[in-house]
């Protein structure tokens, strides 16, 4: 059974960093894409980031270039999100996702359960 458990959320002030995980288990990251989405009370969701499996290639929304950084450890089938100069509009229900490439921002086949980050001013 595949399964990707995000953890790392919280509650923080604005300028905090907060470090978000997904472990994978039943699967592998190796040869797959991972992605970052977020969904905040009365938006759609949105994809924060992304990374190709090889190359290692990432992408960002514009919305958090230069704040957030996406990263990942094949050995282990873990990503990570590293959020810092948080902002009060950061603040949304954060999902890992995996799939197949392409690494498309659409069509992703497993998801996390989602962690919360809080981000106060």
């Amino acid at each position: 059974q595949v399964m990707l458990a995000d953890s790392g959320g919280g509650s923080v002030q604005a300028g905090g960093s907060l470090r978000l995980t997904c472990a994978a288990s039943g699967y592998t990251y190796d040869g797959h894409c991972v992605g970052w989405f977020r969904q905040a009370p009365g938006k759609e969701r949105e994809g924060v980031a992304r990374i190709l499996p090889g190359s290692g290639l990432t992408y960002y929304a514009d919305s958090v270039k230069g704040r957030f950084t996406i990263s990942r450890d094949d050995a282990t089938d873990t990503a990570y999100l590293q959020m810092n100069s948080l902002k009060p509009e950061d603040t949304a229900l954060y999902y890992c996702a995996a799939r197949r490439p392409p690494c498309l921002l659409s069509r992703y086949n497993y998801w996390g359960q989602g962690t919360q980050v809080t981000v106060s001013s």
